[in-house]
């Protein structure tokens, strides 16, 4: 098994024990679960750095990041740099996240929050919602498209916007989906990790202009970003370059303050 593989059937036992705990009833009655959203598409259509701002703590490929900060001091300092929204990890095993941090996120901050999770079940759907979340991932590397089109159905039942995670041109051919906000390319191979823009740079002519373009994943220089603009990209989700340094929010807010000095 990959490491992709490996996470997906520990994501399935945690799902079941998580839903057998926490019944869908119980999440549905939550303080959260009727709050409007915030839709973070709009915000990335009408912003002039388009950056998501990520919380991650450690991952597969690099091992720990950052386990010293905690997750309303990276929210509000994300909030003042003038991010558009931010992605918090909620897998524990992998990524050393935790549902809670969506929680704690949500009460620091009012800017659009992406749950950034392995989502294989519809349970998943109704935690985010009951958290806080804005929007969820869907990523085609794990899902059939009859699971990517259910789970954005019910998405858009839910008033969840969707960031729709791609890899190649198979699974964006098979990702088209009406409730689908975002088409996220990830510049990283799920498999190997190795991470390249070109990823993004080819396949985006083939997602129609009624998605916003999002490139996920090896950004970390301001002229990444302007040369993924010539290609229709509205959205960069930036997270190591940001959660390795001392203060997330402080480098993050003088990354947009350049980037703005170069686009100007």
């Amino acid at each position: 098994m990959n490491i992709l593989d490996r996470i997906i059937a520990d994501k399935r036992k945690e799902v079941a024990l998580r839903s057998s705990l926490i019944p869908i009833k119980q999440l549905e009655a939550s303080a959260l679960f009727d709050r409007k959203i915030n839709a973070l598409s709009d915000r990335l259509r009408n912003s002039e750095s388009g950056i998501i701002a990520e919380h991650k703590r450690r991952s597969p490929s690099k091992a720990v990041i950052n386990q010293q900060l905690n997750v309303q001091d990276v929210a509000t300092g994300y909030q003042r740099a003038g991010v558009c929204g931010m992605s918090v990890l909620t897998d524990v095993k992998y990524f050393g996240g935790a549902i809670d941090d969506l929680l704690i996120a949500r009460a620091a901050v009012e800017i659009p929050l992406l749950r950034k999770e392995f989502i294989i079940d519809p349970y998943q759907l109704f935690e985010a919602k009951a958290y806080g979340a804005d929007v969820i991932l869907l990523i085609a590397a794990v899902l059939t498209t009859r699971e990517m089109q259910d789970l954005a159905k019910l998405a858009s039942e839910l008033q969840l916007e969707v960031l729709l995670e791609v890899h190649d041109l198979e699974e964006l051919q098979r990702s088209l989906i009406p409730e689908v906000a975002m088409i996220g390319v990830n510049n990283r191979n799920l498999k190997t990790f190795e991470v390249s823009l070109d990823t993004s740079r080819s396949l985006a002519s083939h997602i129609p202009d009624s998605f916003v373009k999002v490139s996920e994943s090896g950004i970390s220089d301001t002229a990444s970003i302007a040369g993924l603009r010539d290609y229709g990209y509205r959205g960069f989700l930036i997270g190591e370059n940001f959660m390795k340094t001392e203060d997330p929010g402080k480098n993050a807010g003088e990354f947009i303050s350049q980037l703005q000095k170069t686009t100007s």
